[in-house]
């Protein structure tokens, strides 16, 4: 089973975080510079939210001037959160439950990481193509694993 934590070291922990007060044209500026889709926003009181992709799409649609609106003055708080030692498998639950595709990840409190869905998907098809290159193998063999082992030594 893969640990979180193990997809984070692998990746990096590089996370991208921004003050309360930087209003959403810059924040959105931010995202595009660094071709990513999400920035952990952290205000003075030490209160941690998350701005998206989708949330630049939701203030454009509705009219909302990017310029003069700050981070702090929309809603960014409601953020779920996975722990390093939590499974792939209960990000990946969470991210399709909630209709997310960014996930903070947090180790003994402190912030180590987001992960993203292609990060989840990037796994679970290295995962698949090992699957199925053995059973391949085993199909070329006959059905005999002892005829590939055998082969392969």
């Amino acid at each position: 089973m893969v640990k979180i934590r193990d997809l984070v070291n692998e990746k990096g922990n590089r996370v991208f975080a921004v003050p309360g007060s930087m209003n959403l044209a810059e924040a959105a500026h931010v995202m595009a510079e660094k071709n990513i889709g999400a920035l952990i926003v952290v205000n003075e009181d030490k209160k941690i939210g998350m701005f998206t992709e989708r949330d630049v799409l939701k203030h454009v649609s509705t009219g909302t001037d990017l310029a003069t609106k700050t981070l702090e003055e929309v809603d960014i708080t409601d953020v779920f959160i996975a722990q390093a030692d939590d499974d792939l498998e209960y990000a990946m639950t969470v991210m399709i439950q909630k209709n997310i595709r960014h996930l903070p990840v947090l180790d003994e409190g402190k912030l180590v990481g987001v992960l993203s869905m292609r990060d989840v998907v990037k796994v679970q098809v290295k995962s698949l193509a090992a699957e199925v290159r053995y059973m391949k193998d085993f199909l070329v063999a006959g059905g005999d694993a002892q005829n590939v082992l055998s082969d392969m030594l």
